[in-house]
Order: structure tokens, then C-alpha cells, then sequence
């Protein structure tokens, strides 16, 4: 029993431990701050599906949405600077510091590569009875506060871009209600359902829907037409008579003060990408936006860097106007639901746990049997919280002690909570561990924390 006991902590402890000190040499992560299905989320997927052939490990996309997009910049930016996880960043964050949301700006990244630039445009239903911006724009004049309008979270960049056309004819950025939303695509999709009429994102996000003519494009927020084959027909606002434009970018950066070897690692790969030197079943990446429509001008470090200083700058005497205070999210930040949440099932576990000791300890007074050394509310406390207790440990020390010895501790301790004999607490905490380890490193390819020894 002993020799096998200690051939299980051998193998739960040494399983995935091949790393070396090559980069890269496990799974990378590359956070999308978006919903599956639109434009962020799919560059996000390409430029990953890219990055495996030059890096040879693989690139798994996080869509991490929430918070207006701060849920997802943060994911990536503030994670270990070990290279190991990427961040897609995107125009909101240039705005998403100016409104209080967070203290996250362009300046706490290791800036790599922008890899486009795609115009904002508005789209109705192909049914819808608008047909110009002439008859929207008579319509948002007629009926203020009528028209519902939606592509991504309350000032967004699609939002912002809405607002601002409506400040260039006249017209305030509450007279169209802004409907938020994780992306271009449940948008889209709801206004295909009928529930909003009209959906402010980018050409290439609406581009499966504008091929089989089910919606309608009524102009580009650009200062020109696109050159891609089938998209000339589009008109911008300013030839319709309206000077206003705003472009989204989509970029990828790293946490602060990774090394700069790693830096140089990616940018390399990155190069060639976009360059068109890697090929993945016979096409290359810009090959695949120019056939989705998207446009793709690229920077590199230090021409990215600039460029999110301005747009910052921009955006920071946009949204400081008196006129974009009215449509602000509100007094209520994006973490007060959650908070209130978790209070509340506090309070509800708290009630539980008290309700529970009382009860028991009543039915050990009646049956006469003598009340425990240790009373039964102190044991139910403890094992009460334990839970959050292990919560919060493995949220703390994950990444500095790897995954295997964190996961293994907290079985460990379940087990023998649940008063499992030690030899067993052992077992279960050592191959289980390894297990759980291994499937999503293996089967899933999800990364899980390395730690100290590459655990």
C-alpha cells in the first residue's frame, strides 16, 4: 500500500512536467474581450489559428465578456507577464478609463501589433422602411426616443459612434435608444428579430448578413468607400452630407513588463503573419481579411503605441463633453450587481448555517446523547468556510505555485473534511489533480498555471 501510495504522489506531482526553457513551450492563451461570432472574435480566432503554425504550441481564445469590455481587457493585461497570455485589445480602451470604469488604460500594456482599422457603419433590415439616411435621420427627428439601436456595450465604440452622429445633425445621443449588448452579433441578431431597428458596428461584422441581402447598409462612418470587391456600393455619410467619422482598431498587446525576448518572439511570428509569409490550408491571413471584408493595416510597437496615445487623447474630449455625461452608464458601476449577488447568497449561507447547528444541536439534547468535545456549530463553520476560504487561496497563489500542488491541496482538504481516511485524502488528491490537470491541458488544450516547477 505504501509503495503504491507513493507511485501515485510521484506521478500526480511530475505529470505535465516536460517544459523547457525554450519559448513557447505549453499551451498560450489570447484573451477577446467580445462574444463569440463577431468581428473582435473572429480576428481573435484567426491571428490565433496563425500564431500555432509559427509558435508550434497552441493559441486557445478566452472570450472573457462582461463589463462593458473591462472584463476582458483586464483578463489579458493585468494577467503574469510571462507571455503566455495575449491580449486582443480594442478601441474601448481608450474609453472605458474616461468614464470611470476602470484604471486600465493603453499605458499598463506591452503594446505588439495593431493588425486593423474597420470603419463603423449603419445597418437596418432589408425590409426595414428606411431605405437612406434621409428618411432615418427624418425619422429620429420626427420621433425622438423612439428608434432602438444597439452592436456593443452602453459607449462602446459602436455607441460612441452613433452618439456622435447624432450630435453632427442636431440631434441628442438619447434621441435613438442605445440597447447594450456583448457584440456586433447578438445585435444583429436581435434585430433580426425585430427587437431593435438598427445596428451601428463595423461592414465585416454584418458581412454574412449583407451577402444573402437581409440587411441593408445606409452609410460608412469613413472617409472613403471600401476598395473590397463587392462592398464599392456603400456610401459614407460624408458623401450624404454629414462630416462625421470614427473607425474601431483591434490590436495585441502584453501584460506589463514582459520580457523582452518574449516580446521579440511574437513580434517576429506577428510579422510574418501579417505580411502573408504563413500559410494555413493554402491561405494566408491577409488573404483571409481581404475575403471577410476586413481591412488590415497593421503597426508595429512603437507606431501602435503613438496611435493609442491620440485616439486616447480623442476620446478623452469626447466623452468629457457635456452632451456624452447624458448617456453615460449610469451611477451604478458594472460591479455593483455582482456585489449585491454574492452579499445576498452570503447572507442566505450565513442563515443556513445557523439554522442547520440549532437544529442538530437540539436533536443531540433530546436523544440525550452528550454534546460533542467539539460543538457541532464549530465544525459546521469551519466546513462552511472552507469553500470560500479555498476559493480565494487558489485565486492568490495558482499562479505562483502551479496548478497541480493548488488543486491537490484543496482535495486534500475536502477529502478530509468529508472524513475520509488520510491514505485515501492522499490518493485522491494526488491522481486527481493530475487527472483534471491533464484533460484540460490535453484534451481541451486549456492552460492551467505552470507554478514555480512548470507543474
Amino acid at each position: 500500500m505504501r509503495s503504491l501510495l507513493l507511485s501515485g504522489i510521484f506521478c500526480g506531482l511530475f505529470a505535465g512536467c516536460t517544459r523547457t526553457d525554450e519559448y513557447p513551450n505549453r499551451p498560450i492563451t489570447l484573451t477577446c474581450p467580445w462574444s463569440p461570432g463577431g468581428g473582435t472574435d473572429r480576428v481573435s480566432r484567426q491571428i490565433a489559428y496563425y500564431l500555432e503554425q509559427e509558435l508550434n504550441v497552441p493559441v486557445n481564445v478566452i472570450n472573457a465578456t462582461g463589463g462593458q469590455g473591462v472584463t476582458g481587457h483586464a483578463r489579458g493585461l493585468l494577467a503574469r507577464p510571462d507571455g503566455y497570455t495575449l491580449a486582443m485589445m480594442t478601441l474601448e480602451l481608450n474609453m472605458l478609463h474616461w468614464r470611470g470604469l476602470t484604471d486600465l488604460n493603453w499605458k499598463q500594456c506591452e503594446p505588439l501589433m495593431s493588425l486593423n482599422e474597420d470603419a463603423a457603419a449603419l445597418f437596418v433590415r432589408s425590409d426595414s422602411a428606411f431605405t437612406t439616411m434621409k428618411q432615418l435621420e427624418d425619422a429620429v427627428r420626427n420621433r425622438p426616443g423612439e428608434l432602438k439601436a444597439s452592436g456593443t456595450a452602453s459607449l462602446g465604440a459602436w455607441h460612441l459612434a452613433l452618439a456622435g452622429w447624432l450630435l453632427s445633425i442636431d440631434r441628442q445621443p438619447t434621441d435613438v435608444v442605445w440597447i447594450p449588448s456583448q457584440g456586433s452579433d447578438p445585435s444583429l441578431q436581435e434585430m433580426m428579430s425585430g427587437g431593435i431597428d438598427i445596428v451601428c458596428c463595423s461592414v465585416p461584422e454584418a458581412r454574412s448578413l449583407l451577402d444573402t441581402n437581409q440587411i441593408r447598409c445606409l452609410a460608412l462612418m469613413a472617409d472613403q468607400r471600401l476598395t473590397q470587391p463587392g462592398l464599392e456600393e456603400y456610401k459614407t455619410l460624408k458623401e450624404q452630407g454629414c462630416d462625421w467619422t470614427l473607425a474601431g482598431w483591434r490590436g495585441l498587446a502584453l501584460p506589463k513588463e514582459t520580457p523582452v525576448e518574449i516580446q521579440k518572439r511574437l513580434m517576429t511570428a506577428l510579422r510574418r503573419i501579417v505580411t502573408g509569409k504563413v500559410e494555413r490550408n493554402g491561405q494566408t491571413f491577409p488573404e483571409y481579411m481581404d475575403s471577410e471584408g476586413f481591412d488590415r493595416t497593421w503597426r508595429e510597437t512603437k507606431n501602435f503605441a503613438a496611435f493609442m496615445k491620440r485616439s486616447d487623447a480623442t476620446f478623452g474630449e469626447l466623452l468629457k463633453r457635456d452632451e456624452f455625461q447624458e448617456v453615460r452608464s449610469g451611477p451604478v458601476g458594472p460591479h455593483a450587481f455582482p456585489l449585491l449577488a454574492a452579499a445576498m447568497g452570503a447572507c442566505c449561507l450565513v442563515m443556513i448555517g445557523f439554522e442547520q447547528s440549532k437544529q442538530q444541536n437540539t436533536i443531540l439534547s433530546a436523544s440525550g446523547n452528550r454534546k460533542p468535545k467539539v460543538p457541532v456549530t464549530v465544525i459546521q463553520w469551519i466546513a462552511f468556510f472552507a469553500v470560500p476560504a479555498a476559493a480565494t487561496a487558489y485565486a492568490l497563489f495558482v499562479d505562483e505555485v502551479g496548478f497541480i500542488p493548488a488543486a491537490a491541496a484543496i482535495l486534500l482538504t475536502f477529502a478530509l473534511l468529508l472524513r475520509a481516511s488520510i491514505t485515501a485524502a492522499i490518493l485522491l488528491a494526488v491522481i486527481g489533480s493530475a487527472m483534471i490537470y491533464q484533460v484540460f491541458t490535453g484534451l481541451l488544450r486549456v492552460p492551467l498555471p505552470p507554478g514555480w516547477l512548470g507543474w
